[in-house]
């Protein structure tokens, strides 16, 4: 596919960001034969992200049915829990690396160059199963116990103070040991109440976020099938 049309802006948005990507060498150039076009998606801050179309590439993909955890049971082990942590592991896809074999099936074409994934990129269709195993793994001895995964998100939550205290620093080692590295801006440490998927949980239990309640009430009725996903996305979340 040829890549997309891009205003003068966005595609000085787009250098820069190719320019970060190759500096942290998230990317290399790329002869491969692949090459899916790119996009720029602009978040709620107000920034861009860089988005590539993989769909293509996702049609042939053998798809990973590692399952998804349901949210109502990683609420059900939180009973009993006076004390949270929450870290969010910072551009988590980016920190797995893609197997030499496949990085050419990540390349991507931009007005600046051909470039192919040297880590985990957004947008192909086994990332989400591939991160969620991952997690999994490191943390399998304390799944039900005292921490809760789903995708990049951990919660650390625990009955008294002490116990909090060396759960978070087993916690917080394993992610040392395995070079996995949080978003200190989004991580929240020592809660009472915290909002996690969706739900506000407190020592009290735990209760649908308000928040996401109030964008539901006031959620424009869907038109089309891309709206209906987006709304029912929310409403199971």
């Amino acid at each position: 596919m040829a890549p997309y049309r891009m205003s003068p802006s966005e595609l000085a948005e787009l250098k820069k960001q190719l320019e970060e990507l190759l500096e942290k060498q998230f990317i290399r150039p790329s002869v491969s034969p692949w090459g899916a076009p790119v996009l720029l998606v602009k978040k709620k801050d107000g920034s861009f992200r860089l988005c590539v179309d993989y769909r293509q590439l996702n049609k042939f993909t053998i798809k990973n049915k590692y399952p998804l955890p349901r949210i109502d049971d990683l609420m059900d082990q939180l009973r009993g829990a006076t004390v949270f942590s929450k870290i969010d592991l910072r551009s988590g896809y980016h920190q797995i690396k893609v197997k030499a074999e496949d990085i050419q099936k990540t390349a991507f074409r931009t007005r600046y160059g051909h470039y192919e994934y040297q880590v985990m990129p957004f947008g192909v269709t086994n990332a989400p199963a591939v991160f969620m195993d991952y997690m999994n793994r490191i943390f399998r001895p304390y799944l039900d116990h005292f921490v809760v995964v789903f995708t990049d998100d951990i919660l650390i939550y625990s009955r008294t103070h002490e116990e909090h205290e060396e759960h978070l620093q087993t916690v917080l080692q394993i992610l040392k040991d395995k070079q996995l590295y949080a978003k200190l801006s989004k991580c929240e440490f020592w809660l009472e109440e915290v909002k996690f998927l969706g739900h506000v949980i407190s020592k009290d239990g735990v209760s649908v976020d308000p928040s996401k309640v109030e964008a539901i009430l006031l959620w424009e009725p869907p038109k089309t099938v891309t709206e209906i996903r987006s709304f029912l996305g929310l409403a199971g979340y």
